[in-house]
């Protein structure tokens, strides 16, 4: 297990436990880290009020529900529109992570779609129409080797 700075053996393993699977029960943890129900539900709430823990989310596997095409597109941007540019691609659904990256006007992008016909479509319909754009560098992801969000412990 990782080491997270700052948390005793207690709230790592109770992190752990709750990143394995965020339904576990207080009481289950408590069996896991010797300590009572009650005294597991004051340590994570703590770790929530600190910021620790943000969410408890579901995983979902894209492809069951007919999201086939996983792209990734490096994006440079005039300056000028990386406004415009970042707030097109936020409000689209499909699109599931943004960063801006260093160079004050590059952007790497998430998507997962239904089909190439989707992703032909957004490229050429959607994203080179807009003025601002320089470059986009686009690769399609051919099979997941590992994937994970966030830290794991």
């Amino acid at each position: 297990m990782e080491q997270l700075k700052g948390l005793d053996h207690i709230d790592q393993k109770i992190i752990e436990l709750l990143a394995e699977n965020s339904r576990i029960s207080y009481v289950d943890i408590a069996k896991h880290v010797n300590l009572s129900r009650t005294a597991v539900k004051l340590r994570v709430e703590a770790l929530e009020k600190e910021g620790i823990i943000e969410k408890y989310t579901v995983v979902i596997n894209p492809e069951k529900i007919g999201r086939t095409v996983s792209a990734y597109c490096d994006i440079e941007v005039r300056p000028d529109g990386l406004n415009d540019v970042i707030e097109k691609l936020v409000s689209m659904e499909f699109v599931t992570d943004l960063y801006q990256m260093t160079g004050s006007s590059r952007l790497h992008m998430h998507a997962l779609l239904a089909s190439n016909d989707e992703l032909e479509h957004f490229i050429r319909n959607e994203l080179y129409v807009l003025p601002s754009i320089i470059k986009v560098d686009l690769n399609i992801i051919v099979s997941r080797l590992k994937t994970r969000k966030g830290i794991r412990v």
